[in-house]
């Protein structure tokens, strides 16, 4: 290896570094804001909490046994939710794509649950579905399907051109041009839409919970409102953003495995 390889990886390395470094700064500076803001009267520590009782409020719920149970519930009805939504929107635009007249004719059909509040959907599914994890997932399910069909079908429409007339002129088949040429051209676009569909899945599920739940870190948000526990309430709060990083980061970790299989 080059002297000048040698410094361009150093430099990538170093790069990456700051950037950790500034994340892991930015967000320690944050609490630590909070936590003077509170303890100095500035903010209200009844409504705005502080990480230090938000600390103490996770750990008593550890001892009571009640943590690991409600983010096992959520990140349970999460994943069943985002599979099913990506396999799904998957298969669907799959059909769309295959089929132009009827993509045609469910286009604004689609537009518009897109842009239809599910919640607004919550009592009808709970009649459905019945006041339990059922609900949940359905809720989930209608926030994440739609913008995975639309992702994953937009990303089949922008395959090059020029590629597909060269499977048309070796007579390729149908079959042979989606799963040889289409899918493969649009993998970044997929793996796209499995980052839209895991923090469509949260927080579909986290609105299911508010609705119906029993159990899960959005019902202890409601319940913490209910109860004016604003410690539990930010508790809950501070716990989706930690699962949200997490699950994003195993959806990147997902990527870069991918895309090197691939390539």
């Amino acid at each position: 290896m080059s002297p000048e390889q040698k410094k361009y990886l150093k430099n990538i390395k170093i790069t990456k570094f700051k950037i950790i470094f500034w994340q892991i700064f930015l967000l320690l500076l944050f609490f630590i804001l909070w936590e003077v803001l509170v303890h100095y009267g500035i903010i209200s520590s009844f409504i705005y909490s502080s990480p230090s009782r938000i600390i103490k409020t996770i750990i008593e719920l550890i001892n009571d046994n009640n943590f690991f149970i409600h983010v096992y519930i959520t990140l349970k009805e999460v994943i069943i939710s985002f599979l099913l939504g990506i396999s799904l929107g998957f298969l669907i635009a799959i059909i769309l794509y295959e089929w132009k007249t009827l993509a045609k004719i469910l286009d604004p059909y689609l537009t518009m649950l897109n842009s239809l509040p599910k919640v607004a959907l919550g009592p009808l599914i709970i009649i459905i579905s019945g006041a339990n994890i059922k609900s949940v997932i359905v809720m989930a399910l209608l926030i994440n399907l739609i913008v995975s069909v639309i992702t994953i079908y937009n990303g089949f429409l922008q395959t090059d051109e020029y590629r597909l007339k060269l499977f048309k002129t070796m007579k390729a088949n149908r079959w042979q041009t989606l799963t040889k040429l289409v899918i493969p051209s649009s993998y970044q676009t997929i793996i796209s839409s499995f980052k839209l569909g895991i923090a469509q899945s949260l927080v579909g599920v986290i609105m299911g919970e508010f609705l119906v739940s029993k159990m899960g870190i959005g019902y202890l948000i409601v319940y913490g409102k209910q109860v004016f526990n604003l410690d539990l309430v930010m508790s809950g709060i501070i716990l989706l953003a930690i699962i949200s990083y997490i699950l994003y980061k195993l959806i990147v970790i997902l990527e870069k495995r991918l895309l090197k299989h691939t390539n």
